[in-house]
């Protein structure tokens, strides 16, 4: 959790859990991490981290708030948090929480045509694009003009 502080408010409802996240996130300098819904009681734990001042603060705010329209449960701030409950803050239940992707892997290098070692034109250059002068040379030899000479009548 890099030395940043954890704060959890627990709400009966989601209505509670939303008022008192609005609230967090308002009053204090704090990042909500998400929100989490237990499973068969109704009840909703809205995690938010900072500074140490800033989630208690929040952690405050947010009780006051949801209060008003809910049940509060259980409040709680941990100023430095072991790093190993970094798997029950950020989880795969936390609604909100976008886990970093991870490095895309290096890009194979293009290879060549075979025999050059790879060191031929790339694809979509101009150098590529345009053929070569000897080449065009042997396409209007073998394809001809389609003319016909006027002495013997053969298609050039």
């Amino acid at each position: 959790m890099s030395q940043k502080s954890l704060g959890l408010i627990e709400t009966y409802g989601l209505l509670a859990g939303v008022e008192a996240a609005d609230a967090a996130v308002k009053s204090a300098n704090v990042e909500l991490v998400g929100y989490e819904l237990s499973k068969g009681s109704g009840m909703t734990t809205i995690k938010v981290e900072g500074d140490v001042g800033a989630v208690k603060a929040a952690i405050q705010a947010a009780q006051v708030a949801a209060e008003k329209v809910g049940r509060v449960a259980a409040v709680r701030v941990i100023a430095r948090p072991a790093a190993g409950i970094e798997m029950l803050v950020r989880n795969g239940d936390t609604v909100g929480y976008q886990p970093p992707e991870p490095p895309a892997p290096p890009a194979p290098e293009p290879e060549g045509p075979a025999g050059d070692g790879g060191a031929g034109p790339e694809e979509g250059s101009e150098e590529a694009a345009e053929p070569s002068p000897n080449r065009a040379a042997r396409r209007s030899k073998s394809k001809g003009s389609g003319r016909t000479t006027k002495k013997s009548g053969e298609t050039v």
